[in-house]
């Protein structure tokens, strides 16, 4: 896919979106109106965005806990899941799965997962499904620093490149796995020299960067598509926020997030780049932004006002028939 001017303001759109929908739960989960835990995405937007711009539909996503980023990207709904995170009727998952859980299969979106290093296998049956089904599909793994310690994930790197599958893996490494330093926990300084060790690519890149981060996954997934396998992209990013809301954040340095927002923000050094191009108008982004805050605003209006699920629903979407 072409970097257009259409898609740029594609890409922008969905950034901006993801930026304002996590800043706004920030602020909306201080209410008390919002049940269970909330991890934001806030910072590493370019990495979701840079990747699902270049997925269809025949294309399988597996994502984390710190979810929203990578739904929104692939096209799952503002409304549907500013319902599900508010715990609503009107959510993608009828309000019963909430912010670790959201799933919306027909765009494609395996579902968040409040298990670490639970989506890699996950993905890998869908790239199985792909290959044997001859769909031209792809399977893309989010996962972070953490759950790329765990033998979920290393089993599937091993398994993708066993059986051939069209499969990217997505290390987002925002530098701490909750609390703990991937200094400290990793036994390399880049998680993607562990892909030579399952024959398949390993690549590196700047996560905050979008042009960086969408030519190494357009190499990783036309590889995928084209049947040279399963890849492996580390993005080296940061986050805005703690590990969840309500994290006191004792383990970062002084003056660090302050000085991240101002030195590492992927949104600010996307639109410097487009404008100074001329490729995109500072004006039309700034009716983006208008546009995104406004169905924003209208989402979490919506959210508040649906009703909650009832005692019935309990026993509902317990099982399904194939």
């Amino acid at each position: 896919m072409d970097l257009t001017a259409p898609s740029l303001r594609k890409a922008y759109q969905v950034m901006k979106t993801i930026r304002v929908f996590e800043e706004r739960l920030h602020v909306e989960f201080a209410t008390g109106e919002i049940p269970g835990f909330v991890h934001l995405y806030a910072g590493e937007e370019a990495i979701a965005a840079a990747v699902c711009l270049q997925l269809d539909n025949h294309d399988r996503i597996t994502s984390t806990h710190r979810g929203h980023g990578h739904c929104l990207a692939k096209g799952c709904d503002v409304y549907g899941m500013m319902g599900e995170i508010y715990g609503r009727k009107n959510g993608l998952c009828a309000g019963k799965g909430g912010s670790m859980h959201i799933a919306d299969l027909s765009q494609g979106m395996l579902g968040a997962n409040g298990i670490v290093g639970g989506g890699p296998p996950l993905a890998c049956g869908a790239a199985l499904a792909a290959k044997k089904l001859g769909t031209g599909g792809v399977a893309v793994s989010f996962v972070g620093d953490g759950g790329a310690n765990q033998g979920t994930f290393l089993e599937s790197l091993n398994l993708a490149s066993i059986w051939g599958l069209p499969c990217v893996f997505v290390i987002e490494n925002n530098g701490y796995a909750e609390a703990t330093s991937c200094k400290y926990a990793g036994a390399c300084n880049d998680f993607a020299d562990r892909a030579h060790g399952f024959h398949m690519p390993g690549v590196t890149v700047d996560g905050h960067d979008f042009f960086a981060v969408y030519e190494v996954a357009s190499e990783a997934i036309e590889r995928a598509r084209k049947g040279g396998g399963p890849s492996l992209v580390e993005c080296k990013v940061n986050r805005y926020f703690g590990h969840y809301e309500g994290d006191a954040q004792t383990y970062r340095g002084p003056g660090e997030i302050t000085r991240i927002r101002a030195e590492r923000d992927c949104l600010r050094s996307f639109v410097s780049k487009v404008t100074s191009a001329g490729i995109l108008m500072e004006a039309e982004l700034q009716e983006i932004d208008r546009e995104v805050g406004a169905v924003i605003d209208d989402a979490v209006k919506k959210a508040r006002s649906a009703p909650k699920p009832d005692a019935a629903d309990l026993l509902t979407d317990v099982y399904i028939s194939y």
